[in-house]
């Protein structure tokens, strides 16, 4: 089993659909652009947001399985996924690779 870096790639924020339709809320998203994690085989980094771990892990397991080439052909790498998280509000985009390095 291998080690997958997860990096944060982009963030967007929809303001028009927060302000129609999200109750405020402080500190929603943690993250960073240009921020990485590492994924120890298939076990959610430390710190990392559940909600984006729920939408991202059955990529992360694959990859750290060995699996790659997802929906034939879709990455030009075939051992990484690009991969949002479930807010409509601000989506996150990570960028998913495998890492030459065995898991602990």
């Amino acid at each position: 089993m291998k080690k997958v870096k997860i990096s944060v790639m982009k963030i967007t924020t929809y303001e028009d659909l927060m302000e129609k339709y999200e109750n405020p809320i402080e500190h929603a998203c943690h993250m960073k652009v240009g921020q990485t994690f590492i994924a120890n085989g298939w076990a959610k980094p430390e710190g990392f947001c559940d909600s984006a771990w729920d939408t991202m892990s059955s990529f992360v397991m694959t990859l750290a399985h060995g699996g790659q080439n997802f929906y034939d052909g879709w990455m030009k790498n075939p051992k990484s996924a690009m991969i949002s998280c479930n807010d409509g509000f601000r989506p996150v985009s990570f960028l998913l690779e495998t890492m030459e390095e065995d898991a602990e």
